[in-house]
């Protein structure tokens, strides 16, 4: 599409807002999230006058008066995104930022200008808590299916103080309640070309007059959208039993249980044409995997401290394989006429075995390089380090295909320069990540509501309390080299004679190093607790809202030590001066001594105790039933174990206006301040040395949402961001940058927004619907050294209902095969470069369709 069609569509959004005020805005998981839930009317308008439960506390509160920053989306309009991961749901909120690259799982999102590349400040919830306390790595126990009835979320505002580590946004997942009226049931039946099968079933059922029970979940199958010789499957499923007191309230118990392997895909070659970003020669962006058979298994030498065989195994067959138990309660009971109590808690036990490649890890760029490169000692070789441990009568070296075993050796250039028709090589790093969890949480308070004929008061006060215990190994994080090409073989390097006889294997089945990202054995276990009070006062068309939560944590981290000493009972000796290894097991292949850095079962341990206030306050005006205006101030924090806490503070100001069905919408002002934005990074030129980077962040911005139906059978709806996100006091290892200063935080973008035109088909038979999404140009790296262009993407769609309880529905993205980059190399560093006009970047894919057949009965 071309920016002269950007240019005009941006102008008329503006150009609208300035006109008519108005949007719906973000939320906060809500302790009392039993009221009435959005509407819409059979043409298909949600207004501003619909209840929302997250993000505020007072009953049946419409957003109109609202003064959070509050968005819903109903099960319709989640059908219309036919969300493949639960990132693609998160594009229903204005002003969030999702990198949606990696597959299903393990991707990032972040909001109002601070830096992608995580979930921090971002809080998932499923009916009013958090889905973890500390947010991060949510994706990997959540996907929506049919038992979700809508999503709610607040951005800013209340978010901060009606739950945990969600300052930034709260993203609320609010489930269907168990029906007390009927049977009633869905089934539905999912295929996409990439090869994706699934199948949904929901049922639900009174047992009694005040009993009902819900039953859901979903089978599925699929390699990922990236093409993959493995299939990964597994399943979800969530059951309720309801009981509702005769004088109101209820008791809900109910249990999840989920068993899901997932493809995960990072960082892949690309290279520049005209300007325009490209494919790799041999490597298609929009559909190709460097991923396949070659990583099936591969085994890892580690020390014995963390397998006691010395062995690891990386299992790329399996991707990201999650495991979770979780168990809930949730009730809520009147006292009074004006007092309710509610308890909300839940247990969840749960882990993930990560297995994913990372090509360009800690090599950079100036891993992407010829064959012939590799194969030349020096510092031009990426594999450099493991060439200097060849005999002394090496004459040259060559590459060993492991599933061939043909050999091609330095001195044949004309075949190293073909290979896979590009001559590339390339060093990928195998991340294995093993993370086993428990997860203990729960909101407990009441709340108190007077009215008298001047004005009505809500005060909700409670107490929430975490217990989060993970235990992780990283360990044998290592690299192999492999060629750049889809399904890529991977390749032993050897050192040959004058007559290209091979006289020793240097790399061990591929392998050229071991233990790249350190020893990777640690642990961390929070406690934290919560009190908290949100009071809402309305004084005729005049709501004041002001919340607080004081939170104290305490935290013990245990890190695993290096090897500290010689131990010759456990293989461990100095292969340098303080630096302690264990050898490798016998008989593995290869030249490499040692495992790398050694875990020899000491830690070092930890013990914090942190306690923050978050606070805010708000106020709304209703000018006419239609037309409101509303500002707040937050200021929230992120929690972060033993690390210190990060905070924000946000100011926002807006209206909401509706006409009838013609037009309803809100335009948002805001402006946040992210401080001491903390995190580390691996070293690009040593990456088991980790680096800290420590920055303020400064955002302006407006933030539209605007939906206009003319006729009962037409609507558009658009969201638009435009902002302005700046770094402030950058400083790596403690020292200050002041090249930095000024810059665009990394993989953050300036401009972002999406238009969905629907078109209603008579007779309630369904509808057709388009949707545009563009991304502004994003910056790889906070040194502003690599720009990845903006990017528009086009989707289309229809629902069809083609009897009273058949559906068929059809979704098509990325239909014109667009090209876009959602990151660089975040593992090159903060100051990243384009090397020989080639570079590593996670892009999304090009056209995916399919389609779901819906039965209801």
């Amino acid at each position: 599409m071309s920016n002269r069609f950007h240019i005009a569509l941006r102008a008329a959004l503006l150009a609208g807002a300035a006109s008519l005020p108005g949007v719906a805005m973000a939320q906060t998981a809500d302790p009392q999230a039993t009221t009435t839930a959005p509407t819409s009317a059979d043409d298909g308008t949600a207004g501003l006058h619909d209840i929302v439960v997250t993000g505020q506390t007072s009953r049946d509160r419409p957003l109109i008066t609202s003064s959070a920053d509050i968005t819903f989306a109903t099960r319709e309009d989640i059908d219309r995104r036919a969300p493949r991961s639960t990132a693609d749901m998160l594009d229903l909120v204005p002003g969030i930022f999702v990198e949606g690259t990696a597959g299903e799982a393990s991707n990032n999102y972040s909001v109002r200008g601070l830096q992608g590349g995580g979930q921090r400040f971002v809080q998932l919830e499923e009916d009013g808590m958090p889905i973890l306390y500390g947010g991060g790595g949510a994706d990997f126990f959540f996907q929506q299916d049919l038992t979700i009835d809508r999503l709610e979320a607040v951005k800013g505002g209340s978010s901060g103080v009606l739950t945990v580590n969600g300052a930034g946004a709260t993203i609320n997942f609010i489930s269907k309640k168990p029906s007390f009226d009927r049977f009633e049931g869905m089934a539905r039946a999912t295929y996409f070309n990439y090869g994706l099968k699934r199948a949904d079933l929901y049922l639900s059922a009174p047992l009694a007059e005040n009993l009902a029970f819900s039953i859901g979940g979903y089978y599925q199958s699929s390699p990922g959208v990236r093409r993959n010789p493995f299939d990964y499957d597994g399943y979800r499923v969530k059951a309720m039993l309801e009981y509702r007191f005769d004088d109101g309230g209820y008791l809900r118990l109910s249990a999840k249980r989920g068993d899901m392997d997932t493809a995960y895909y990072a960082s892949m070659p690309y290279r520049y044409d005209n300007g325009d970003p490209t494919g790799f020669p041999g490597l298609d962006p929009q559909r190709d995997n460097i991923g396949g058979d070659a990583f099936r298994n591969i085994r890892v030498p580690v020390s014995t401290f963390v397998d006691r065989d010395g062995i690891r195994d990386f299992r790329y067959k399996d991707g990201i394989k999650s495991v979770s138990t979780q168990g809930r309660i949730d009730f809520e009971k009147p006292v009074t006429d004006t007092f309710d109590v509610f308890l909300h808690g839940r247990y969840l036990d749960y882990s993930y075995d990560f297995n994913g490649l990372f090509p360009g890890s800690g090599t950079g760029n100036g891993g992407l390089t010829s064959a012939v490169n590799y194969l030349t000692r020096g510092s031009g070789s990426p594999i450099n380090d493991l060439l200097s441990l060849a005999p002394t009568n090496t004459a040259r070296f060559g590459i060993r295909n492991l599933r061939t075993g043909a050999l091609i050796a330095a001195n044949q250039t004309a075949q190293l320069n073909a290979l896979n028709g590009n001559g590339f090589l390339q060093r990928t790093t195998l991340n294995h990540d093993r993370v086993d969890a428990h997860d203990l949480g729960l909101n407990m308070g009441g709340r108190w509501e007077y009215k008298t004929d001047g004005f009505t008061n809500s005060l909700t006060a409670g107490v929430m309390y975490y217990d989060v215990l993970r235990k992780q190994n990283q360990s044998a994080v290592a690299s192999v080299v492999n060629d750049v090409r889809n399904n890529s073989d991977i390749y032993d390097i050897v050192a040959l004679d004058a007559a290209n006889n091979t006289i020793a294997t240097l790399s061990d089945n591929g392998l050229v190093s071991y233990g790249d990202w350190g020893n990777g054995i640690r642990q961390r276990h929070d406690n934290a607790v919560s009190f908290y009070a949100n009071d809402e006062l309305a004084i005729g068309d005049l709501r004041i809202d002001g919340g607080v939560r004081w939170e104290n944590i305490q935290s013990t981290a245990r890190d695993g030590l290096d090897a500290a000493g010689v131990d010759a009972a456990n293989n461990i000796v100095e292969i340098r001066p303080g630096v302690f290894q264990q050898r490798v097991p016998a008989g593995t292949a290869g030249v490499i001594p040692t495992v790398g850095p050694t875990f020899a079962g000491q830690y070092a341990t930890t013990n914090r105790s942190r306690s923050k206030i978050a606070w805010t306050v708000g106020a709304n005006y209703l000018l006419t039933p239609n037309f409101a205006i509303y500002a707040r101030y937050a200021d929230g924090f992120q929690t972060n174990s033993v690390d210190p806490i990060t905070t924000i503070k946000l100011y926002e100001a807006g209206a909401r206006y509706q006409y009838g069905r013609l037009f309803s919408g809100s335009v948002t002002v805001f402006r946040t301040l992210f401080d001491n934005q903390n995190y580390n990074f691996a070293n690009p030129q040593n990456p088991a040395q980790q680096q800290n980077i420590n920055a303020d962040l400064r955002t302006k911005g407006i933030e539209i949402d605007v939906a206009v139906r003319p006729v009962s059978w037409f609507s558009i709806d658009g969201q638009a961001v435009f902002q302005d996100p700046t770094l402030v006091n950058l400083q790596i290892d403690g020292a200050t940058q002041s090249g930095y200063e000024g810059n665009r935080p990394e993989r953050t973008p300036a401009t972002l927004w999406t238009v969905t035109p629907t078109i209603r088909l008579p007779n309630g038979w369904g509808d057709i619907y388009g949707r545009y999404k563009y991304v502004g140009k994003i910056f790889a790296d906070a040194g502003n050294g690599v720009a990845l262009p903006g990017y528009g993407v086009t989707s289309v769609g229809f629902n069809v209902n083609v009897g009273e309880n058949l559906q068929i529905g059809f979704n098509a993205e990325n239909i014109f095969n667009v090209v876009g980059l959602t990151e660089g190399n975040p593992r090159q560093g903060q100051t990243q470069a384009i090397t020989d006009g080639f570079f590593y970047a996670r892009g999304i894919v090009g056209p995916t369709y399919g389609g779901s057949v819906t039965l209801r009965f």
